[in-house]
């Protein structure tokens, strides 16, 4: 299993691209199955997610070409199966993202319940209650969501929560729904809007995208098109707070730092240098950061996903950090990790107290989830001595080469088996 190396104490300096993000190219890969054209995606990233994703569907019968890394076309004209099975569901909860578009176009989905997911619960029953509004017979059989429907019909849906996912998969299902659906409480992130974008070049009728109530006038059918996946805005907050812990001064290029909003005002707080273009971000740090406390929340609020990540930097700063996470009630794994550093964390609940020192130490830590794994690599790039991250797979998830981008900016790093 590999391992990740880290001897501490370099700044950064330089420049990264950042890659397209995961978030959204999950959804649109699955947006695939809403026609029999091809879909021609770029800047799709090179993860064991994407991998998955695309296994599942080339399972299913979707052929998958890679023009080179970052280009995959998708044509869903021979599809065989509407199954997701439990083995390839468990490894990555986005799976549930076929269930709409099955479901939509050949009228039968049979999709394994996800597993348990180290971060806290993620319901789908927000997916089944939108779908069975919208017509389809769902039953629940031997750890199955088997859901039925000769054509979905247009409904208002009024979730009881925001979910991303939700809304995602709703909003494939009503593009090919007979009729108007509206989605209410839907999520604003911008991957929902990406994904929004390829439905509309796919030839859908939306509206209200980026906004909390979306109206979807379902067509007969959707065609080929050609887009290019958004930036990961999550890389790129990673990248900046790894610059924020260290000190030093790098550029981050094929950002959208339009995207980026509650997390570039949390690193000003901290005392990181910002200067952003249309498509870059550079970031410059000198001296210790500041404390900086801050609540998640749905977009456009601070975003749960990089919750670890400033925390890993608060750890050093001047001050103490009160943080409240309000998405996932156990997304504090890493705090454990970190105090195995020399951090200094209490934990009360849904917040976190951060009474930031002035070095970190460099020790053997272990990830536990994918966002907890980029934090202990910011803590190890900024600590004294050698870290050694143990359990790389969960980085791997969502980070590409991450300790070859950081190479090129300096840092000592390197993975080992």
């Amino acid at each position: 299993m590999d391992k990740l190396l880290i001897q501490g104490g370099r700044p950064l300096r330089g420049e990264v691209s950042i890659s397209g993000a995961k978030n959204a190219a999950l959804p649109i890969l699955c947006a695939s199955l809403l026609t029999a054209e091809p879909l021609e995606l770029d800047n799709v990233p090179v993860l064991r997610d994407i991998g998955t994703t695309l296994t599942l569907l080339q399972r299913m019968g979707v052929r998958a070409e890679r023009g080179d890394e970052t280009r995959v076309t998708l044509q869903a004209d021979q599809v065989s199966s509407q199954e997701a099975p439990y083995e390839l569901v468990k490894t990555m909860r986005a799976s549930i993202l076929v269930l709409g578009p099955l479901v939509a176009r050949f009228g039968r989905a049979r999709v394994s319940l996800p597993g348990g997911c180290a971060i806290g619960q993620r319901p789908v029953d927000q997916h089944i209650k939108g779908l069975a509004a919208m017509g389809a017979r769902i039953r629940i059989e031997h750890g199955f969501v088997v859901a039925e429907a000769e054509r979905l019909r247009g409904a208002s849906i009024l979730t009881d929560m925001v979910t991303v996912t939700g809304t995602e998969n709703l909003l494939m299902a009503a593009a090919l729904a007979e009729g108007r659906t509206v989605l209410e409480n839907a999520a604003c992130e911008p991957e929902v809007v990406d994904l929004a974008k390829v439905l509309i070049a796919m030839g859908a009728h939306i509206e209200g995208h980026g906004t909390d109530r979306i109206v979807i006038e379902g067509v007969e059918r959707l065609h080929g098109a050609v887009h290019r996946i958004v930036p990961d805005r999550i890389e790129a907050g990673t990248f900046l707070c790894a610059v924020a812990a260290t000190g030093g001064d790098i550029t981050l290029r094929h950002a959208a730092p339009e995207t980026l909003g509650a997390v570039l005002d949390k690193l000003r707080d901290a005392g990181l240098e910002l200067t952003t273009g249309p498509d870059w971000i550079r970031a410059r740090m000198a001296g210790r950061p500041r404390a900086t406390g801050f609540r998640t929340s749905e977009y456009p609020g601070f975003p749960t996903d990089m919750q670890a990540q400033l925390m890993a930097l608060n750890t050093l700063a001047e001050g103490t950090a009160v943080i409240t996470e309000n998405i996932f009630e156990n997304r504090y794994m890493h705090v454990q990790e970190l105090g195995r550093m020399g951090a200094d964390i209490e934990i009360d609940g849904h917040t976190a107290v951060v009474q930031g020192v002035e070095q970190l130490l460099g020790a053997t830590v272990m990830a536990t989830d994918l966002r907890a794994s980029a934090s202990l690599v910011i803590a190890g790039l900024a600590a004294r001595g050698q870290t050694t991250v143990e359990r790389i797979y969960h980085l791997d998830r969502g980070y590409e080469r991450m300790e070859r981008k950081l190479q090129a900016l300096g840092a000592d790093i390197q993975r080992i088996q």
